[in-house]
């Protein structure tokens, strides 16, 4: 699995990380919310593991605003040391899938993680556009029966602008998708990437996809 943990205790950050990278999954690590909604709206996470008490916005927050972003749909597993009834119904009423309260087992949250994983996913995860598909498990895109060739960044960004579709995905959303913390000076670099998309997607169709939104960013319809 590809997991996000956002929390800001160093120590179990690193047990978290440690014991399930040491398992063959990927975890991502951002120590507050502002940092794991930016790591969230750019990566195809799995599950999301979220602390409620976090230095700037508090995981109640994080989790209402990962489920109005193109990411709505991850599995958000809350871990944390309150335990009271009025915690827990917060957290499930803005959009929580799962709640553990610490200190929690280690392979007990692994098994959290793997269940909601399972539900989330089924037996297939292929995204669809009109007539454009994207099979995340095989990585492979089609536009009807013709094969479209992207580069990793390339899948990134179309994954990200098909979950949203027929919203907008602004340009610096799609940025923290490809740079994170390091965008380029110039919008020249995105504009080629969207370029080459729109060249894989819309070659050899009236039927064009990609549209630019002047000031704003793009959007798939």
């Amino acid at each position: 699995m590809h997991l996000l943990l956002i929390e800001d205790d160093f120590d179990q950050s690193s047990s978290i990380c440690e014991f399930l990278e040491l398992r063959g999954h990927l975890v991502d690590h951002a120590r507050d919310g502002t940092r794991g909604l930016k790591f969230a709206a750019g990566e195809g996470y799995d599950a999301v593991i979220l602390d409620l008490g976090l230095p700037d916005l508090d995981g109640i927050n994080v989790c209402q605003r990962l489920r109005d972003t193109s990411r709505a749909d991850v599995p958000v597993l809350i871990l944390t040391a309150r335990d009271t009834e009025d915690d827990k119904l917060q957290a499930f009423d803005a959009g929580a899938d799962d709640y553990v309260t610490k200190p929690c087992s280690l392979p007990e949250l692994l098994a959290r993680l793997t269940a909601l994983v399972r539900r989330s996913t089924g037996a297939s995860r292929v995204l669809k556009v009109a007539d454009l598909t994207f099979d995340l498990r095989a990585l492979l895109v089609q536009r009807g029966k013709r094969p479209v060739n992207l580069t990793p960044t390339g899948m990134r960004i179309l994954e990200q602008l098909m979950r949203a579709s027929p919203g907008v995905v602004t340009r610096e959303q799609i940025e923290n998708t490809v740079w994170r913390d390091h965008p380029p000076t110039s919008e020249a670099a995105l504009r080629g990437h969207i370029l080459t998309i729109r060249n894989a997607v819309d070659t050899h169709t009236d039927a064009k996809l990609l549209h630019t939104i002047h000031g704003v960013g793009y959007r798939l319809a």
